[in-house]
């Protein structure tokens, strides 16, 4: 799947000094788009926040600037050594691994089941918005668990993914990014 890599000026992580698209392996590695390279970026040797964004996961950044020099560098964003940007929150963990927060279907950086902007709802319009057992075959934000089909109800639905992700028992729950 695609992903965006970004800089982050050291002084300010709000201000995005460069952005690059990469290819998120089914392993979590992040390469360019070749499949295989590191993720190159025209850039001076200083030391940089790093984001990572994808099309429908809450976003995640380091907690510090890093340095980063001319020759590519190895960050393994998912493995818990480099602090993230929100601490423990800003990840979901599973079988060990440092994960993004899946359900941002509508991509305002929030993951909400009900409400204004939920993200539920993009499900439902995907599929049609009227006969909820409807599929959607193809690359979409709303399909959230990202087996290639938008799907509102029965096994393997997208919305399940979004009520697990904001606690699983108040419809009513919100998670959100930890990009500034």
């Amino acid at each position: 799947d695609w992903v965006v890599v970004e800089l982050r000026n050291k002084l300010n992580s709000a201000e995005v000094l460069a952005t690059r698209s990469a290819l998120l392996l089914r392993n979590g590695n992040v390469v360019d788009v070749d499949g295989v390279s590191d993720v190159p970026f025209e850039r001076s040797p200083d030391d940089y926040f790093i984001a990572l964004r994808h099309r429908n996961h809450l976003g995640i950044m380091t907690a510090q600037s890093l340095a980063l020099d001319a020759t590519p560098d190895l960050l393994d964003l998912s493995g818990g050594t480099i602090p993230l940007h929100g601490g423990a929150a800003a990840t979901k963990t599973i079988a060990g691994v440092k994960t993004m927060f899946a359900g941002d279907a509508n991509g305002d950086g929030t993951v909400r089941y009900t409400g204004l902007d939920n993200d539920r709802d993009p499900i439902l319009v995907r599929v049609g918005g009227v006969v909820p057992t409807n599929t959607w075959v193809g690359y979409s934000g709303t399909d959230i668990n990202m087996d290639g089909v938008a799907r509102y109800t029965g096994g393997g639905n997208d919305r399940d993914v979004i009520l697990m992700n904001i606690g699983g028992a108040a419809v009513t729950g919100t998670r959100t990014a930890s990009l500034p």
